[in-house]
């Protein structure tokens, strides 16, 4: 399932702030997959459920958020079984 995020949220990804505006549900089996655009230079990124935090939100009570140190690291690439 494809769902539209309107207003999109602003969150925190391992490449730094962006807004999310679509989520992606495959199922109960999955993590759920947010699509970001990052603020820095506008690209667009996939990120799993565990690789995104919520921006500070300080009407909503929600402090500075820090992502895990294990997620701050690059993801490891994924090469094609030749």
């Amino acid at each position: 399932m494809l769902l539209q995020l309107d207003p999109p949220i602003p969150v925190l990804s391992p490449k730094g702030k962006g807004l999310a505006h679509a989520l992606i549900d495959y199922g109960a089996e999955h993590d759920l997959i947010w699509i970001v655009f990052q603020d820095e230079n506008g690209q667009c990124w996939s990120w799993g459920n565990k690789e995104i935090r919520g921006q500070v939100n300080v009407t909503m009570g929600r402090p500075e958020v820090v992502l895990p140190i294990a997620v701050k690291q690059d993801r490891p690439r994924v090469v094609p079984n030749v």
